[in-house]
């Protein structure tokens, strides 16, 4: 469910520090569904066939951009914004047909919604040949803008039902109508112009269940060391209540930790460098704060990934380090992000995380790999000359070598699967070098130990005559340097590719804090390790002239591979004191 566009994406979000996420389809299912309404003369009520009733079946069914799939009358399936699409559904759910409301008027004018104005607006002429303006959006906002209220009803007592409803994390949509006297001039960008005639209608409350698997992945990802931010339209109660479901908000986070978009934007520069680690959640957010709190995070040496499914969100997806789209989001959206998360779930980002931490992982062990023979390797060959010995490599046996670390290593290592086990790491840092400081002693104290063992072989089949290394400790000991036979080539050739191969093996287990024979999982590693090892039998038993070799017998391939394997083992050694003293 990750689909990487850039390449690079892959490593950074690896040492992602911060992610920014939206709410609605990201934390929760985006299955809007009406939960409660509370239009004032109608409680409790279906709507029936009052006045009232119609006018809110009305304003409901024209003022919308959302559709309904009908093909399917026992499941309709709501097309478009999901908000607007769970209100068709309630309308269905009543037996009313909003298709029939919609054509049954003459649309005059109409106002989108935007999250700047946070309210959008539909002028139509009934059917009865009234003129009628209807608002939907934000509750206080649309109650703000009108002048009439059903009787009973106050500010306070919207606000009252309001906090109710977001404290169950709720979203919350207010409707108001107007009837506009012949003649009248009325500009829907200029709501004054409708003067007083603006009447509040009621609130719809519309749930958003978290995704189930979200509160687990929340975790999973504050435990890597990675900060999360909600970044929603919603009211911060509702944005607060949904942190919480998710593990986000605790009982000790305090108002310094929430922000509301217009508080957002009165902070300064240097006052948001200073707050903007401790905010957890900005809640009627509007699309420009998200590229502010991105900047305002990297000011701060954060590595920052941001999700965005709309327009708006394409400056932030470019400024982040990593631009996360999600699948059903637009196409502007997703040309401006580096991966798109195919199901819109945030806990396939948390496995972005985890493969990119791995994909690091698994670069860094080839390197391993590679420098620790390149160590032995160039040592041998500089000793060698220095010392005025024949080479015990030859062109084509150095090919094969360069073959197994530069191809076949490459290819099993990328092959290891992700490991749970960076989660538990902190992030990190971007300019931290590839090579670090476990790295660079086994390279070092292992490659030094290859070359010295190695000379000192080179050295003794050069002073001794040997046919098989069951001889080794009763050959005779030549003075003068006797060069290499072509048997002792290639014992020494098989030795040299054999502490590779079991060395591969090292390479594997690297900052897995398992052992090295832990294969599950790990099929195509263990398929190309096969493959070396029958390859370098090949070679020795066929390669003849062409890899200056000859057949070793049976007992002399036994003790190399058997010799050699110390490497492993003493890996394996290695691994199993080291964890347990980490773990004193």
């Amino acid at each position: 469910n990750i689909l990487v566009r850039q390449m690079h994406a892959c490593e950074t979000m690896g040492a992602t520090t911060v992610i920014c996420t939206d709410k609605t389809g990201t934390l929760t299912q985006n299955q809007m569904q009406v939960s409660d309404t509370c239009f004032y003369g109608l409680e409790g009520q279906k709507l029936g066939a009052s006045l009232l009733a119609h006018t809110i079946a009305e304003g409901i069914a024209v003022n919308s951009t959302a559709q309904l799939d009908l093909s399917s009358k026992d499941h309709p399936v709501a097309l478009g914004n999901p908000t607007e699409g769970a209100l068709l559904l309630w309308l269905h759910s009543q037996g009313i047909d909003y298709l029939k409301l919609k054509e049954s008027v003459v649309l005059v004018d109409e106002l989108p919604f935007t999250t700047e104005r946070k309210y959008m607006a539909t002028m139509i002429d009934n059917e009865c040949g009234k003129r009628v303006v209807y608002v939907k959006g934000a509750p206080e906002i649309v109650a703000a803008l009108c002048s009439v209220f059903p009787e009973g009803v106050t500010r306070s007592s919207i606000d009252s039902s309001l906090m109710g409803y977001q404290n169950q994390a709720m979203r919350t949509l207010g409707f108001a109508c107007a009837e506009i006297p012949s003649g009248n001039n009325v500009d829907l960008k200029d709501m004054s112009s409708l003067g007083d005639a603006l009447h509040f209608l009621g609130i719809v409350a519309i749930a958003d269940p978290v995704r189930p698997d979200v509160p687990q992945a929340v975790d999973e990802v504050l435990a890597a060391g990675i900060n999360v931010k909600i970044v929603t339209g919603d009211t911060p109660a509702t944005a607060r209540e949904i942190g919480r479901q998710i593990g986000l908000w605790n009982e000790n986070d305090t108002d310094r930790n929430i922000i509301t978009g217009t508080e957002f934007a009165g902070l300064s520069d240097d006052e948001l460098r200073e707050r903007v680690g401790d905010l957890k959640i900005i809640a009627r957010a509007r699309p420009m704060d998200k590229k502010r709190l991105v900047e305002a995070l990297q000011s701060n040496n954060e590595v920052v990934a941001v999700t965005g499914d709309g327009t708006n969100d394409a400056p932030a997806l470019k400024a982040a380090h990593v631009g996360l789209s999600m699948g059903d989001g637009t196409s502007v959206a997703k040309e401006a992000s580096d991966i798109t998360i195919v199901d819109n779930s945030f806990t396939s980002i948390g496995r972005a995380v985890m493969w990119g931490r791995s994909l690091y992982r698994n670069i860094q062990r080839f390197i391993l790999f590679q420098m620790t023979v390149n160590v032995a390797a160039s040592f041998i060959v500089l000793a060698g000359a220095f010392m005025g010995m024949q080479s015990p490599l030859t062109v084509t046996q150095m090919l094969w070598v360069n073959l197994i670390m530069d191809t076949f290593a490459a290819m099993a290592l990328a092959t290891l699967p992700p490991s749970e086990s960076v989660m538990h790491e902190a992030p990190r840092s971007r300019t931290a070098f590839i090579i670090n400081r476990p790295m660079g002693w086994m390279i070092v104290s292992v490659g030094l130990m290859f070359f010295f063992f190695l000379f000192g072989l080179m050295w003794y089949f050069q002073h001794t005559a040997l046919d098989s290394l069951t001889d080794m400790w009763r050959a005779t000991f030549i003075v003068e340097n006797k060069g290499f036979s072509s048997y002792e080539l290639s014992m020494f050739f098989t030795i040299f590719v054999f502490l590779q191969f079991w060395n591969l093996f090292n390479a594997k287990a690297f900052a897995t804090g398992r052992s090295a024979l832990h294969f599950k999982g790990c099929s195509e590693f263990v398929m190309i390790a096969g493959f070396i090892l029958a390859g370098q039998i090949a070679i020795v038993e066929l390669g003849r002239e062409f890899f200056n070799v000859v057949p070793l017998n049976f007992t002399d391939w036994l003790i190399i591979i058997g010799g050699t394997s110390v490497v492993l083992w003493a890996g394996e050694l290695y691994r199993l004191f080291g964890c347990k003293r980490k773990n004193a």
